[in-house]
């Protein structure tokens, strides 16, 4: 069994928010609410970089973890999903997230709290497949109709990758490879710490 995963490559990515939009467009997403969003490192500065950020679906998903009234699920597929009819809308799980996805709707000035909206990953919920109330509550399922998360889909760039885990690595791997570089935008370096370099010898002398 696939288990979905996202992956973006900073390297290709150009802020253009392409897959915000998409996502927004796809799933006619409640004002205040972006189930995905572009972050730029170093805005402004030589070298920056940007990601796509949205769910992304955890193994081990701590906004899980918190939910008193266990709203969230998990599927077959490793989609991490949320049920709206027993979400009380706390917001435990937008403080345990790192990434920021489980975020409230905004409807008014002020915004108004209510259900709990996140990334679907475009697989709907827990209605029937295609259905109206799934529709209205989660957006479109493409999963159920054999396509992809449309966001992943409308990257012109093919930054963002979305699909079985194991495919979506191989791709990024590939291009790690073949450039040479890439690893160190995901802060193996800051977590891990870089490998030391080893000792020169200057003048014959030995080190």
């Amino acid at each position: 069994m696939a288990r979905m995963k996202f992956i973006c490559d900073s390297e290709r990515c150009i802020e253009c928010n392409g897959c915000v939009t998409a996502c927004k467009a796809e799933h006619d997403v409640p004002w205040g609410v972006n189930r995905r969003r572009v972050v730029t490192l170093n805005d402004g500065v030589a070298g920056e970089k940007s990601i796509s950020v949205a769910c992304m679906h955890c193994s081990d998903a701590p906004c899980m973890a918190v939910c008193p009234v266990d709203c969230f699920y998990r599927t077959d597929e490793g989609v991490v999903l949320h049920d709206k009819d027993i979400c009380i809308g706390c917001g435990y799980c937008s403080y345990a997230c790192p990434f920021g996805a489980p975020q409230f709707p905004s409807n008014g000035t002020f915004g108004l709290r209510g259900k709990m909206d996140k990334c679907t990953f475009c697989a709907g919920g827990p209605e029937e497949n295609g259905s109206q109330a799934e529709w209205e509550k989660y957006g479109r399922n493409r999963l159920a109709e054999g396509k992809l998360p449309s966001c992943a889909e409308m990257c012109s760039t093919k930054a963002l990758l979305g699909g079985d885990g194991d495919v979506v690595a191989d791709i990024f791997r590939t291009r790690v490879v073949s450039r040479g570089t890439g690893s160190e935008v995901w802060g193996w370096g800051t977590a891990y710490g870089k490998p030391a370099e080893a000792p020169s010898r200057k003048n014959g002398s030995k080190s």
